[in-house]
């Protein structure tokens, strides 16, 4: 486990201190996040003439309004990832499968032309035997 880290943010104009075992950076980042939330929210006249704890309140929703979307798209997107790892193993199984194929019918083929070619020596042979009878 990682140490424990003690950061200074700045979150609507208070400078904050915040602890936790994540990177420096990810803390910056969660606060910036906090703000930009501020900043989109103290554009609207509608949220401005709230009361504070209304304010507080409408921000708390919008983020687990955000985290929510975020929980249900992450599991979208596992799902669509469990579907496309499906397909693929189903491909791979198809493409062993054709390969398979493939190897049995080159090796059918091969086969075949060996026997062509016996049997076309062997017409020769038959030939060149009935036209020394002939003669």
């Amino acid at each position: 486990m990682s140490a424990k880290t003690d950061t200074e943010v700045i979150i609507g104009g208070q400078v904050l201190t915040l602890s936790g075992y994540e990177s420096e950076e990810y803390l910056q980042r969660v606060a910036s996040y906090i703000n930009n939330k501020l900043n989109e929210y103290n554009k609207i006249d509608s949220y401005k003439r709230q009361n504070p704890d209304r304010r507080n309140v409408l921000i708390q929703l919008n983020i687990a309004d955000d985290y929510f979307k975020a929980k249900d798209q992450i599991e979208v997107l596992k799902q669509d990832l469990k579907a496309k790892e499906n397909e693929l193993y189903d491909l791979k199984h198809e493409l062993i499968a054709t390969q398979i194929k493939l190897e049995n019918t080159t090796k059918s083929l091969k086969e075949s032309q060996d026997k062509l070619q016996e049997n076309s020596k062997e017409l020769v042979r038959m030939e060149t035997e009935l036209k020394e009878s002939k003669k």
